[in-house]
């Protein structure tokens, strides 16, 4: 079987997928492009034009059995450009979709996001989703989209996304099922996003201002993915932190092993995220026995039930119900209780494989 895979904006999340699906089916002959994570307007516009006539074009139009693409590629348009690729059968792995995305203050209003997500949606024969918020956000932000064009619109479209979708998350690695022994003496917690806008770094401020006041000692791990230009709150949160003696790691961990005895050490891991569509890394904590102190909403109920703290449009109303879970974790690691922990072993590549393998076979087979 000679697969072709394509990962137009390969950001880290999008990376782990691709890596973690050749590694599961290695008895198949994978093919990969990828795209870096840049530029994001120019490169889910353009990454058609950059694969159709640049230095891969030869690659794809050499004869596949399937195709499997991130939501990122532009398809209908490679495959209007690369006539070759038109009747090999695709699948579309969407780890988020442009119809539930928080909008930063300096964002340029624009639909063609959206549209591209419908476009390349409706050029694949199999669409994959990381959740089933991910799923339900794009189908009924579509149909609202839809809605508001003044006339010819055909009809079931949403219709025809829905019967060719299926929820097949990001799987975890098995070495990421860590020991929950070694934990630290007092309470820990870690936050582990990108440090952007939409992980809500203001209601962590907030939260850890409120939860300061309860003359706790703690420690706060403050770790992820960094970029040249970040919100302010950041300086902030390093500023208090030092100030209530409680910061512990901050920034990038470079080393893997490093990071990983950081989630082993925490108690919690913290998500102020406005959107999530899988969670991927408070999955990973959780793995290696961290509590998810997460919102009762976005993908979190999936995998957690609803027991998480109340997200709300107030920021304030925010850090007081996440204020009180880090004081009932905290209260719990003082009193020497066990975790009651989410089992997450259900999300792993050794779990999963055989479903990825079976999907896209069918697919190929169709």
């Amino acid at each position: 079987m000679k697969v072709l895979l394509l990962s137009a904006y390969d950001a880290d999340s999008h990376k782990r997928w691709r890596r973690g699906l050749v590694a599961a089916i290695p008895e198949w002959q994978w093919t990969v492009l990828t795209l870096p994570p840049r530029y994001f307007s120019w490169r889910v516009r353009g990454n058609s034009l950059t694969w159709a006539r640049g230095e891969a074009r030869d690659t794809l139009r050499q004869p596949w059995d399937l195709l499997v693409a991130t939501s990122m590629t532009d398809l209908s348009a490679l495959r209007g450009l690369v006539p070759e690729l038109a009747q090999v059968p695709t699948v579309v792995y969407f780890h988020e979709n442009q119809f539930d995305y928080p909008r930063s203050d300096t964002a340029v209003e624009s639909i063609e996001p959206q549209l591209l997500n419908i476009y390349t949606a409706l050029s694949g024969d199999m669409l994959l989703f990381n959740s089933e918020y991910n799923r339900t956000t794009l189908l009924e932000g579509a149909e609202e989209l839809l809605r508001r064009f003044p006339d010819h619109v055909p009809k079931g479209i949403c219709r025809e996304l829905a019967d060719k979708s299926h929820v097949l998350p990001v799987p975890l690695e098995s070495s990421v099922f860590l020991p929950g022994t070694g934990k630290a003496e007092r309470p820990t917690f870690i936050w582990n996003h990108r440090w952007e806008y939409d992980k809500g770094p203001d209601i962590l401020l907030a939260a850890l201002r409120r939860f300061g006041r309860e003359g706790i000692p703690f420690t706060m791990h403050m770790v992820g993915q960094q970029f040249r230009r970040q919100p302010a709150e950041f300086a902030h949160l390093k500023k208090l932190l030092s100030k209530q003696g409680a910061l512990g790691a901050w920034g990038y961990q470079e080393s893997l092993a490093e990071y990983r005895q950081l989630l082993v050490e925490s108690h919690g891991v913290i998500s102020t995220a406005r959107h999530d569509f899988q969670g991927l890394a408070v999955l990973e904590a959780v793995a290696a026995g961290c509590e998810p102190l997460v919102p009762d909403s976005l993908a979190y109920p999936e995998w957690f039930g609803r027991g998480g703290w109340r997200f709300s449009d107030d920021i304030e109303s925010c850090a007081a119900n996440l204020s009180a879970a880090m004081l009932r974790c905290a209260r719990r690691v003082a009193s020497g209780a066990p975790a009651r922990l989410p089992d997450v072993a259900s999300l792993s590549w050794s779990r999963l494989g055989d479903e990825y393998l079976s999907l896209l076979a069918r697919c190929a087979g169709r």
